[in-house]
């Protein structure tokens, strides 16, 4: 049982360690919380979160800490590369696998926790997640501890047995930890499950089995010191923003261009549980006909299907807002597992049999998509064929193959080919496709552009147009994100030492607010590329005051 976690762990790993280092920093978000933490350790302040000179109220201090324990162990400091910051979600993602494969050990059994590790180590959510900087990968780890502590506090309470000592502290613990890592996510998945539990049992005192006054207690001393420190700091403006702002926002309407209509998590489902999700709705039909009797089924679907609906709900939409609910669809292959297949493979309801069937169209498009973008990408975006496309394909059209299951029950073995394949398939697209893709890495190129035409050891470079987090990471918190008139009274300001990107286009603008001075701009290198955040093509001029 020992060793199968031990497996577990390392795949995971195996999973997500390609393209850890060679994938270049990833705009916004993962860019956003590097260049905060990075902060951090440039400043010695562990208590406030900026982003150069702005507060970055949205999400509390753990991933941060995280990140920055990463950085003071690489002993690199603040010019640790972006793979040492990954190492976090790395390990986050690691655990989160771990934890599923003993939850599901303790409610179905030593394979059925080994297939639900596999399939949560080898979906696109996590293999994404994985490799990106930011704070769901270990809240995913958060969640899947305290969701894993709760379920067998239930199962015991149901079944009159005790409660195993160690699992309310785990649940509080990991409560309080996915507190300071996203807020309310943890504590919210959580509740969700025991009202639906509550809503079919009639019965809420087996939560007292979790000790709930000593729990609050432990919460409080992990989350109240940095809540004291961070209201000192700012004087309540964290609060304002992170729940004011940030958090009813996006509940009450769609924010930064994410809103979109419930629905969103249906139609992408087929991507984000790639290849795993047609197995996956299988097991669950299954589950649905028969979690009457069976309490732990009703723990799975309680974890699932309320926190799903909620976030369909909410205006606000991304892939990733979702992903704690994945691990109860997890389980259930495990519990499938567990049943004869006369039992497992009993025929669907009608209107069961027609899901199964949107959702294998789903797994067959986003095979076949998968197979066209590997090998489409470089040809497209890099103007080359990468002879790594095509194991990257194959194994894509083999996962979504193998994914393709005549009977809803799937073999252990299986379970892992399909799991391998997947992995052969995010390493190379993660790995090597998607940094070879030049053009839309901007922000790499400008970074050696500034290098290699750098006048002084302390020229601070000004961008205009091109304001992307990745670029403050990589060239330094100095950089001035302005727009044309900014970068000439940066260039005119020093004109020994400081350099400015801006448009080709605007070059003569640029000459023109210079030669108020009676100086020019001598373009010393020029950058072209796609920026992907926002779908616009650039052609950047790398500037400094002509001698």
């Amino acid at each position: 049982m020992n060793r199968n976690y031990i497996i577990l762990f390392l795949f995971s790993l195996v999973m997500t360690v390609s393209g850890l280092a060679s994938l270049p920093p990833i705009d916004r978000d993962e860019s956003r919380f590097v260049q905060a933490t990075k902060q951090m350790v440039e400043t010695g302040d562990y208590v406030d979160i900026r982003l150069q000179d702005v507060t970055r109220y949205k999400k509390p201090i753990g991933i941060y800490w995280l990140q920055s324990a990463a950085v003071a162990l690489s002993g690199e400091g603040a010019a640790a590369p972006i793979w040492v910051y990954r190492l976090v979600s790395m390990l986050g993602i690691a655990l989160a696998v771990v934890g599923i494969g003993w939850t599901g050990t303790k409610l179905f059994g030593a394979n059925a926790g080994l297939a639900a590790g596999l399939m949560m180590a080898a979906i696109f959510a996590t293999a994404f997640e994985g490799r990106d900087a930011k704070t769901d990968a270990m809240l995913l780890a958060c969640c899947v501890a305290a969701q894993g502590a709760l379920a067998q506090v239930y199962l015991a309470a149901r079944r009159n047995e005790p409660v195993a000592g160690h699992l309310p502290w785990i649940f509080w613990i990991a409560q309080g930890l996915g507190i300071l890592i996203k807020g309310p996510v943890a504590p919210l998945l959580s509740l969700l499950t025991a009202a639906a539990l509550f809503a079919f049992d009639r019965d809420w005192r087996w939560l007292l089995k979790l000790k709930i006054l000593r729990g609050v207690a432990i919460v409080l001393a992990i989350v109240l010191p940095w809540i004291l420190l961070i209201s000192w700091k700012s004087g309540g403006a964290f609060f304002q923003e992170a729940v004011g702002k940030d958090m009813l926002t996006k509940v009450a309407q769609g924010e930064e261009s994410h809103g979109l209509p419930p629905g969103f998590y249906m139609l992408t489902y087929s991507l984000f549980m790639w290849p795993f999700g047609l197995i996956a709705v299988g097991a669950g039909l299954q589950a649905i006909n028969r979690f009457w009797d069976d309490p732990r089924l009703r723990f799975c679907l309680a974890w699932y299907i309320p926190f799903w609906l909620v976030f369909e709900a909410i205006p606000t939409k991304l892939p990733h807002y979702v992903m704690p609910a994945y691990p109860g669809m997890a389980l259930l292959i495990g519990w499938l597992l567990t049943l004869k297949p006369e039992e497992a493979d009993a025929p669907l309801k009608r209107w069961q049999s027609w899901l199964w069937w949107a959702t294998a169209f789903g797994l067959a498009v986003v095979s076949i998509g998968l197979a066209v973008v590997c090998i489409g990408a470089p040809i497209y975006l890099a103007r080359t064929f990468s002879w790594w496309s095509i194991p990257s394909a194959l194994a894509a059209l083999a996962a979504g193959y193998l994914a393709f299951p005549r009977k809803l029950q799937v073999p252990l073995g299986r379970i892992g080919a399909i799991a391998i394949c997947a992995g052969i398939t995010f390493s190379l697209l993660f790995g090597v496709i998607a940094p070879s893709l030049k053009p839309i890495w901007l922000s790499p190129a400008i970074k050696v552009a500034v290098d290699a035409n750098r006048p002084c050891d302390t020229t601070v470079l000004a961008s205009a147009q091109y304001h992307e987090p990745s670029l403050v990471f990589l060239v330094g918190t100095r950089t001035v994100l302005t727009d044309v008139d900014g970068v000439a009274k940066h260039l005119l300001a020093d004109p020994a030492c400081a350099i400015g990107l801006a448009s080709v286009k605007d070059e003569q603008k640029l000459n023109e607010l210079l030669a108020v001075q009676g100086k020019s701009a001598s373009r010393l290198a020029e950058i072209d590329g796609l920026n992907y955040s926002s779908g616009d093509k650039l052609a950047l001029g790398l500037y400094r005051v002509a001698k």
